[in-house]
């Protein structure tokens, strides 16, 4: 069987770019990734489009996923954090969209992460449609 996410982008200002994941037709999950710098490696949200994405043990952040065959793209993972400072290029993953100094954020990260790893036992791979609406 295979594991389709689906990452509808929601938002997008100078503080990054906000989203929500759905599992089939259930939205679980917050995001928070880098505004659209011309998919620049580290500091740009990644184009839409579908990605396979496989587990991956991270020295900083433990059990993840990484999203693979990003044009240009390398190391790009999912984990928890709260702010665009965070994410390194990265999908953040939290349960609350929030204000944290003043600026825009997502909060409960380790909550909304761990709840995007449990969605995911037992599959070492999934594939993500990321779109905007």
């Amino acid at each position: 069987m295979v594991k389709i996410l689906t990452l509808k982008r929601i938002s997008h200002n100078d503080y990054g770019t906000f989203g929500v994941l759905i599992d089939e037709t259930t939205p679980f999950a917050l995001t928070l990734e880098n505004p659209w710098l011309e998919n620049r490696q580290r500091v740009s949200c990644i184009p839409s489009g579908v990605y396979w994405c496989y587990r991956k043990r991270s020295p900083r952040f433990g059990e993840t996923f990484e999203v693979k065959d990003v044009p240009e793209r390398t190391d790009i993972l999912f984990h928890p954090g709260n702010t665009r400072a965070d994410t390194f290029g990265c999908i953040l993953v939290a349960e609350q969209f929030e204000y944290l100094h003043g600026e825009p954020a997502i909060l409960h990260s380790r909550k909304g992460f761990d709840e995007f790893m449990k969605s995911l036992e037992g599959f070492n791979e999934f594939a993500i449609n990321i779109i905007w609406v």
